[in-house]
């Protein structure tokens, strides 16, 4: 039986289910080393910086904010140091089961360009990093993204060279796109995310009929039952797992649909989308992006948690009783420090969650999908109440033997975040003399 890891299992009404490695059915031998992936699980508005960086508990005043004031009056940077990520801070307690499979980052900055919104320019070039000034007829710092540079070399086998994810459902958006959107094919030229799991699936599985012919997985039984005969023990159990995931996630999308559809018809003084638990949103957006990656549709995905600066409200499960706003809380950061303190770890368990499952899927060659996926949490911003540019909150999950996990890396203060993105082109096989304003790679974390 000769399969392309690309072919596809399809059933009467035209529906298609993708296959992930597989060696026994000819996908893969164990001499080949799995592909390289890169993901980006982006938190918009900051952190709350004495929840999430360590030393910072006791500071009234945010450390990144006073390195900086430092700098400015010619005080020396803080040095370099590499240490062990043995304590996690409260922030990062999600964590704590993956933390030899992490790396905290710290020191990283970016130049804020005058004359535009901080939190546009925030989201927007977050993967562009280009030099202020430099882009000409913009008034944004916004040039080709990271992950369109990487998939320029690195993607051309796969059905999708890129895919992009958001977990902003709402529909009554009152910022531009620039808000709302981390990848970029070009100055001025947006790569439209999805937002809604439906649309997703579809774009993934071709299910066209999808409002006839509701469980896909059934249409297609009869030849993966037929292919499952053929697979060893161990690619039988794969496969196994593989469409077992694929039926939970469309169970998920049954479930939000129907308490749509519910909510819909109840009078709320917020839009109804506000009303859907937001972990459960989040979590199967990451689950369709992780089946993306593992069977081969893409190698690099951009994941929007939610967006810049818009006061839409969001029900965070099992913390409040009501929708709040991400970003008026953050503004009122005083009063509500303990809220967003909640919502900041609500995002790391979400990002802990999705770790915790691409390192249970094994690949062709024995190593795991997170051994081969650098998989990047972090934000525009290093605080969200003060709208600081410089010390960013970056975690660097994956990239197995190739990655130095396990650590806290502190750079030196100023340190371009370009050299990390710089530094993660080449560690998935993309090839750059430079990136936007990098100045070098962050060694430190190449193992």
């Amino acid at each position: 039986m000769n399969t392309s890891r690309r072919n596809f299992l399809r059933g009467l009404s035209g529906a298609a289910l993708s296959l992930p490695f597989l060696e026994s059915a000819g996908m893969a031998t164990s001499t080949k080393a799995a592909a390289k992936r890169m993901a980006h699980f982006y938190v918009p508005i900051g952190v709350v910086r004495r929840g999430f960086f360590p030393g910072e508990a006791d500071s009234i005043i945010p450390k990144g904010n006073l390195g900086g004031l430092m700098k400015s009056l010619g005080e020396q940077d803080p040095k370099l140091s590499v240490r062990p990520l043995d304590r996690l801070t409260p922030t990062m307690e999600p964590l704590e089961r993956m933390k030899d499979k992490v790396t905290l980052i710290t020191g990283m900055d970016r130049t804020f360009q005058q004359g535009t919104d901080v939190h546009a320019q925030c989201a927007s070039c977050y993967l562009s990093s280009a030099v202020a000034y430099e882009i000409k007829g913009s008034a944004w710092p916004l040039n080709r993204t990271l992950d369109h540079l990487v998939a320029d070399q690195v993607g051309g086998e796969t059905p999708f060279r890129t895919l992009e994810f958001s977990c902003n459902p709402h529909s009554d958006n009152k910022e531009s796109i620039y808000f709302d959107n981390i990848s970029w094919y070009g100055t001025g030229h947006l790569a439209p995310s999805i937002r809604d799991p439906r649309k997703m699936y579809d774009r993934l599985f071709s299910t066209k009929e999808a409002k006839v012919y509701r469980d896909i997985t059934d249409l297609v039984l009869e030849d993966a039952n037929a292919l499952k005969r053929k697979l060893s023990y161990d690619d039988g159990q794969k496969f196994t797992e593989y469409y077992d995931s694929i039926r939970t996630i469309e169970s998920q999308m049954d479930r939000l649909e129907k308490m749509r559809a519910e909510l819909a018809n109840v009078k709320f003084e917020a839009p109804t989308d506000a009303y859907l638990p937001r972990g459960e949103f989040i979590r199967l957006m990451g689950d369709l992006m992780i089946v993306a990656l593992q069977a081969g549709l893409t190698n690099v995905t951009t994941f929007m948690v939610g967006p810049e600066r818009w006061d839409t409200p969001y029900m965070f499960d099992g913390l409040f009783d009501k929708p709040k706003s991400h970003h008026q809380m953050s503004h009122n950061q005083t009063k509500m420090i303990d809220d967003l303190l909640r919502v900041d770890k609500f995002h790391l368990e979400q990002y802990a969650y999705l770790l915790n499952r691409m390192d249970s899927i094994e690949e062709s060659d024995g190593t795991t999908l997170l051994d081969n996926t650098l998989f990047t949490y972090g934000s525009g911003l290093g605080d969200g109440s003060t709208h600081q540019y410089n010390d960013l909150p970056i975690i660097v999950g994956g990239g197995g033997q190739q990655t130095k996990s396990g650590f806290h890396i502190n750079l030196p203060e100023g340190t371009p975040l370009a050299n990390l993105w710089l530094t993660q082109a080449e560690m998935v096989g993309a090839k750059m003399d430079r990136f936007a304003d990098s100045t070098g790679k962050v060694t430190q974390l190449m193992a």
